[in-house]
This record gives structure tokens, C-alpha cells and sequence, in this order.
């Protein structure tokens, strides 16, 4: 019984929305409806056209107000050396597409005006006019071909690779969810190989291969810094999902994409310092950087340039953002100088490390080489004696005299020196650690020393020139309580006795 009086309510009130239809028709009429419908049609396209120059007007206002917080304008302009060319460009199409924007603008609010309908209007038509098809054909057709080629031209000026021969600084930086793994290259200016399926998240994030000598001395920043004046070449990758690597006071983004390795060349012209300055001159930057704190730092104080992810890669994409410090050269060299290898300090000697004990790269043999070129040298200079040179490695077995691991490079440098100054008389000192009881650390330092000495004597440098002696625990350098304390005792010297 509720369902059928639902229903015939419906129907009740169907019949009288009908009805109240009925009867604005009727009083519509009665008003006269065709000059209220004309009327209507005048108002609505005046406040169109009213609202078309109203919004045109906000339109250049709001740009030209907001001006000087917009990339290629005011204070923001590019910090890079490509980046004039890029908001060249950018001006370029700009000016085009507001023209065309304008216009399109003005003639749709213009037509709902002049087009309205009006009593004894009627429409014209026609279905050809070739003069207008050329026109709406060859001028677009200009102004795309002019903005392609010239956009070619900033392409192949912005995105060439380097030339081998070029002076330029290789980086890499490797995004994944949610940070960047940033690495730069060593004294030696190469990044090392790297192998995706050696990365491990504790001891390896970028999958370096430790094989390649190029990876030893590599190191990985929490900070990007950069010289000013230098080519930089990004290498850029990925580890999950897809990023985007975006300096936008350099002009420089892009993608970083899992599997695809891509690349992205600049060259920083104003140094972090420099820029503020500039941001100094402007009034919106001379207000209090936190307005909670109007006696601190003010806003251009505290700016810097920044890398971001320009890819929504995750709930936790805005902690992507790195600062980015542009410097001279000599502070960037002073900094990178200060990087500790992650070779030498996460991997060497470790359970992970594929080199064998004591094995070195050939680029520490080198150093080591010219470190001792230079000790025998200043020693030679010098008019007193006694001199000390550490044999950093040349080691023995545990409790023994043995010779092992890497020693003979080194060993035979020291002939080698010892050679060339052929009036040079030393002595090769021996010493050990504490532990074991004194009497037997005096007897192995003692042959040691003599192995040591055997050894030159074996590669040409005359006996009569050598001299060997044991001092076993009894002149540590480093505390015998600590494992490196007691590796630090255990060492081989030579002491310069005549010239």
C-alpha cells in the first residue's frame, strides 16, 4: 500500500511540474518572450566582451607584476651558459603564442558580441575563400617553420656530448625513492665503470665495479659542488622508478629513466654568492627569510641554487631536493681535495673488497713511486743525517721474516734510489708490535731488517752501503693497545747514515 501512494505522489507531482511549464510558456508569451530572448542575447554579449578585456588586461598586469619570480626575468636569469639561448627561445615563442593568444581571445569574445542574435538577423555563409585558407595556412606554417629551426639550432647548441679532448668535469648522479646517490670522480678525473647488478644497498648503491682501477678513487658527496667556469657533464640514471634531474636556474632537466643511462652538459657562470648578490638588489628579496624571525637572515641570504626531481615519483618526492653549490675553482679543488674515496674508506681490506691483501692499483704504485722520488731527494738535499723513510709496503707474515704481498715494487724502488745517490750509506730498521714476549719481538725485528736488507743487496745495491738492525717493541709510533696502533708499530724504515 506505501509503494502504490509513493507512486501516484510521483505521478502527481510529474503532472504538475508539466503544468508550471504550461504556464511559463503562457505568461511568456503574455511579456512578450522574442524581445526579452533579444534583450537577453544584447546584455550577455556585452559583459562577454567586457569580460574579455577585463581578463586580457589581468592577464599582462599579472605577468609584468609577477615578472621578477619567473625564470628568464627579474633577478632569475639563467645561471648557465647555455641558458640565455634556451629563454631566447622561450621569449620567442612567447611572443608568437601571445599574439595568438591575444587575438584568438579577442575575436571569440568580439563574434559572441557582433554575432549575437538579432531581430531580422540572418546568417551568411559561404563555402569557399581562398584567399583566407592561404592566409591561416602559409602564416602558421612561417611561424612554425622559424620556431622549429631556430629551436634546432638551441638543441644542437645545448645537447652535443663532449669531445674527448674537452676539459670538462664527468659526474653522476643516480635517483631512486627518494634521494639522488651523487658521485665524482678522483685525482685521476674518470668515473669508474659501474654494473647494475653489483649494487648493494649497504656497501655499493651505485654498483661500481671495484676491477676497474678508475672506481678507487671516486667519491660520493651528500652535497653537489661545482666550479664555476666548468664544463659539467651529468650522467644520469635511475634506480626504480622514473625521476627527472632539474637545475632550473641552469636551464638543465632531464629524465632519469631505469635501464636508459641519459646525459645532460652545462657550464655554471655565476658562483651561489654571485647570484645572491644580484637577488640583493631586488626589494623582494630584502625581507626577513622567516617572517616569524624579522631580525634574521634576509631572503637573498639564504638562497641556493637547488636540484630537484620534476617527476611526481612518489609520496615522498619533495625530499628529492639537494642544495647546490656553485664555487671558484680553487675552493671546489680545496673541497674535492677533502672527499674521502668510498673505495679506501668502505671497501678496502674489507670482507667485500675484491683486491687481495695488500695488492694495489697501479695508480697507488705510482704515488708511492714519486712519494719516495721525493723523500730520497729532500734527504739528499739536506745537510744532516739521520733522516727517516717508512717503507709503507713492504710486510712479513704473522711472526715472520717472509716477505709477502705487493713489497717488491717498492723494495725495488728503494734500490733503484739507492743507486742513483750511490754515496748514500743507510740503515733498515726493523720493529714490531708488543704483543709476544720482548725477547722474541727483538730476534724477529732483528730478521726482518736482515730480509729487507737481502733483498737490496739482491738488486744490485752494494752490502758494504747496508747495515740492518733490529729494534723490536721498543720504539712504537702508535698505541699497542688498538689493532691499528699495533699495524702502525709493525714497520719497516730506513735511517739515511752517511751522504
Amino acid at each position: 500500500m506505501t509503494g502504490l501512494v509513493i507512486l501516484l505522489v510521483l505521478i502527481l507531482l510529474a503532472v504538475i511540474i508539466v503544468q508550471i511549464g504550461k504556464v511559463n510558456e503562457l505568461a511568456g508569451r503574455i511579456r512578450g518572450e522574442e524581445e526579452a530572448y533579444y534583450q537577453g542575447n544584447d546584455r550577455t554579449g556585452l559583459w562577454l566582451f567586457i569580460f574579455m578585456i577585463i581578463f586580457l588586461v589581468a592577464c599582462v598586469v599579472s605577468a609584468y607584476y609577477y615578472k621578477d619570480m619567473m625564470l628568464g626575468y627579474g633577478p632569475l636569469k639563467a645561471a648557465s651558459a647555455h641558458g640565455d639561448s634556451l629563454d631566447s627561445l622561450f621569449n620567442v615563442t612567447l611572443v608568437f603564442t601571445g599574439i595568438v593568444f591575444i587575438v584568438t581571445q579577442y575575436l571569440l569574445f568580439w563574434f559572441s558580441y557582433k554575432y549575437r542574435a538579432k531581430k531580422g538577423g540572418k546568417a551568411y555563409f559561404f563555402p569557399h575563400n581562398t584567399n583566407l585558407e592561404i592566409v591561416w595556412t602559409l602564416v602558421p606554417a612561417v611561424v612554425m617553420t622559424y620556431l622549429v629551426v631556430k629551436g634546432l639550432v638551441v638543441w644542437n647548441d645545448v645537447m652535443p656530448d663532449v669531445n674527448p679532448d674537452d676539459d670538462y668535469l664527468e659526474i653522476q648522479a643516480a635517483g631512486y625513492q627518494f634521494a639522488w646517490d651523487l658521485r665524482y670522480p678522483g685525482p685521476d678525473g674518470k668515473l669508474g665503470t659501474t654494473d647494475f647488478r653489483l649494487i648493494d644497498l649497504s656497501n655499493n648503491p651505485l654498483g661500481q665495479d671495484w676491477s676497474d682501477e678508475k672506481n678507487a678513487d671516486d667519491f660520493l658527496p651528500s652535497e653537489i659542488v661545482l666550479p664555476k667556469g666548468q664544463k659539467v657533464r651529468v650522467r644520469i640514471t635511475a634506480k626504480d622508478v622514473l625521476h627527472n634531474f632539474y637545475l632550473p636556474h641552469f636551464r638543465v632537466k632531464m629524465d632519469a629513466i631505469p635501464g636508459l643511462p641519459t646525459y645532460f652538459i652545462f657550464t655554471p657562470i655565476k658562483t651561489t654568492e654571485e647570484f645572491r648578490q644580484e637577488l640583493r638588489q631586488y626589494p623582494d628579496w630584502q625581507v626577513p627569510a622567516d617572517p616569524t624571525e624579522p631580525d634574521g637572515p634576509q631572503r637573498w641570504e639564504t638562497f641556493d641554487y637547488e636540484l630537484a626531481c620534476a617527476e611526481l615519483c612518489g609520496q615522498g618526492h619533495y625530499s628529492m631536493r639537494r642544495v647546490v653549490r656553485i664555487v671558484e675553482r680553487d675552493e671546489y679543488e680545496e673541497w674535492a681535495a677533502s672527499q674521502p674515496s668510498y673505495y679506501y674508506s668502505n671497501i678496502r681490506n674489507t670482507d667485500i673488497d675484491p683486491k687481495k691483501p695488500y695488492e694495489l692499483y697501479g695508480a697507488e704504485i705510482k704515488a708511492r713511486n714519486a712519494a719516495l722520488n721525493a723523500a730520497f731527494d729532500d734527504a739528499n738535499a739536506q745537510e744532516e743525517t739521520g733522516t727517516i723513510i717508512g717503507l709503507e709496503n713492504v710486510f712479513f707474515k704473522s711472526g715472520s721474516a717472509e716477505l709477502q704481498g705487493d713489497y717488491t715494487f717498492e723494495l725495488n724502488k728503494v734500490a733503484e734510489l739507492l743507486n742513483k745517490y750511490a754515496s748514500m750509506k743507510i740503515e733498515v730498521g726493523g720493529h714490531t708490535d708488543s704483543q709476544g714476549d720482548d725477547a722474541s719481538n727483538q730476534v724477529l725485528s732483528e730478521n726482518r731488517a736482515q730480509a729487507v736488507k737481502n733483498y737490496l743487496t739482491s738488486k744490485g745495491v752494494n752490502a758494504s752501503r747496508l747495515t740492518s738492525n733490529g729494534y723490536g717493541e721498543a720504539t712504537p709510533v702508535a698505541d699497542n693497545n688498538t689493532p691499528e696502533g699495533r699495524q702502525q708499530n709493525r714497520r719497516t724504515e730506513l735511517k739515511i747514515v752517511s751522504k
